[in-house]
């Protein structure tokens, strides 16, 4: 028996280094087959990110709204249209004579008003200002589509290569299985039946696991393609194909970027950084220097407010021409021009409210760009401390923890086929390496997440997010 078993254990080795073999030139394969159909859909992170930039609905509207407020300020510093009055005046009642009375005369008349101060100025000025927060919003936003944009594609990303990890190593558990069994069957070594059962059962839960996986890059491709769509639409109606060829079906690059670090420097020390240091680099954040525009426009309106102390002005000037006498004597044309001002006296529940309600609305303003730098360095503080911890987790994975388990799974599986081991432990062995693999993963895309996040905070480009 002795002898037989010496005889077979070779057969089991060569067994799973075969299946092994044969498993990494499938994988070659198949990832060459994968490539070649689809290299024209293949999407990486950079192409996403500008192609959801390009398309994006919102800064169309962004900017139409920019140029109605552009235009309103050009409107807005116009002086109002003059008045023309055209009328008869003084004409006899009892006759309509024209020539019977001496003040009758077809009179016209032309007023220009003239509002307050300088309020046509600051009134422009005002709106101006309003318009240039617009470009800062929209860099804002392309910023914010990259950071929502680039998660996508990340947490897509860990589950296509979740899945690539999974279907790497289910032949090599499929192998495990066959050898128990062909063990079993020939009541040589140490297997049992629970041992199939259970390297079967890890077989069932691993085809469960992939489900979920294939269910969740699904759902975030599909996420994903509302932001790409009229990307895909583009690239075939320029490469002269049908619209039913443009699907949202795509694949994902298979190398994970690397995101470059904005203001690496502040990253060295786990201590919380100084708050100047951090006004100082985010006071640039085109969201901050939006609502500074917003805080320079409300300031405009306190001025504007202050210019109605001053009375607003009119000019106006006639000219009456009247008809000859009845003895046909010429009589003079009348001229006439005037000045009209208001006279702001009554200004405690009128002009002084308003100027209060100005500066009101600038303190509330104030309050939304401090509210806004806290919310930020109060997210950088957050971020900070996940992107260490992240990067001392992928240190220790690297490093220690996914050498170990390799050199765990290599250990029990040579001492199985040794018949020195227990078939449960390889089975653990291996799944705990997969896991470790999976994890590691996990632990490389949420550092990238948190990235591009901390990246977001100190940007004043969005092309910035991702280098």
């Amino acid at each position: 028996m002795k002898n037989l078993m010496i005889h077979l254990r070779p057969i089991f080795r060569s067994r799973l280094y075969l299946g092994q073999a044969f498993l990494a030139l499938s994988i070659m394969s198949t990832q060459a087959a994968d490539q070649t159909n689809s290299a024209d859909k293949i999407i990486g992170m950079e192409i996403a990110i500008e192609a959801a930039k390009e398309k994006d609905p919102w800064l169309v509207g962004n900017k139409h709204s920019q140029d109605a407020i552009e235009s309103m300020s050009i409107a807005a510093g116009s002086l109002p249209d003059p008045n023309v009055s055209i009328g008869i005046a003084n004409l006899a009642a009892d006759s309509f004579s024209f020539g019977q009375e001496n003040m009758t005369n077809a009179k016209i008349g032309i007023s220009q008003m003239f509002p307050a101060g300088d309020s046509l100025a600051i009134k422009r000025q005002q709106l101006e200002l309003k318009g240039s927060q617009f470009p800062y919003q929209r860099e804002d936003r392309k910023a914010k589509v990259s950071v929502t944009v680039g998660q996508l594609w990340l947490n897509a990303y860990n589950a296509q290569e979740s899945i690539a990890i999974i279907e790497k190593n289910i032949p090599l558990f499929q192998q495990l299985v066959d050898i128990a069994e062909a063990s079993y069957s020939t009541a040589l070594g140490k297997t049992r039946q629970q041992d199939i059962i259970r390297a079967q059962l890890e077989l069932t839960r691993l085809d469960d696991r992939l489900t979920i996986l294939h269910q969740r890059r699904e759902m975030f491709q599909e996420r994903l393609s509302e932001w790409l769509n009229g990307y895909f639409q583009d690239k075939y109606m320029e490469n002269g194909q049908s619209e039913d060829h443009g699907n949202n079906a795509f694949m994902l690059a298979r190398k994970l970027p690397d995101i470059k670090l904005l203001n690496p420097q502040l990253y060295v020390s786990a201590a919380l950084t100084s708050q100047d240091i951090l006004y100082e680099k985010m006071e640039t954040h085109p969201a901050v220097q939006a609502i500074e525009q917003k805080i320079k426009a409300s300031k405009a309106g306190i001025e504007f407010e202050k210019q109605q102390y001053k009375p607003k002005w009119g000019v106006n000037a006639g000219y009456g021409y009247r008809a000859s006498d009845r003895t046909g004597r010429d009589r003079s044309d009348l001229f006439s021009v005037g000045v009209t001002f208001s006279v702001p006296l009554f200004t405690a529940n009128r002009q002084d409210k308003k100027v209060m309600s100005a500066k009101s609305r600038t303190s509330a303003v104030k309050t939304e760009k401090w509210l806004l730098l806290r919310k930020l360095m109060a997210s950088f503080e957050t971020a900070k401390a996940q992107l260490i911890r992240l990067n001392e987790r992928l240190e220790l994975y690297n490093k220690r923890l996914l050498p170990q388990m390799s050199e765990q799974a290599e250990a029990s599986l040579t001492a199985y086929t040794n018949d020195d081991g227990d078939f449960a432990e390889v089975m653990r062995a291996r799944i705990a390496e997969m896991n470790a693999e999976v994890d590691a993963l996990n632990i490389e895309v949420g550092r990238q997440k948190a990235i591009l996040q901390l990246n977001y905070l100190f940007m004043t480009n969005s092309d910035q997010i991702i280098g």
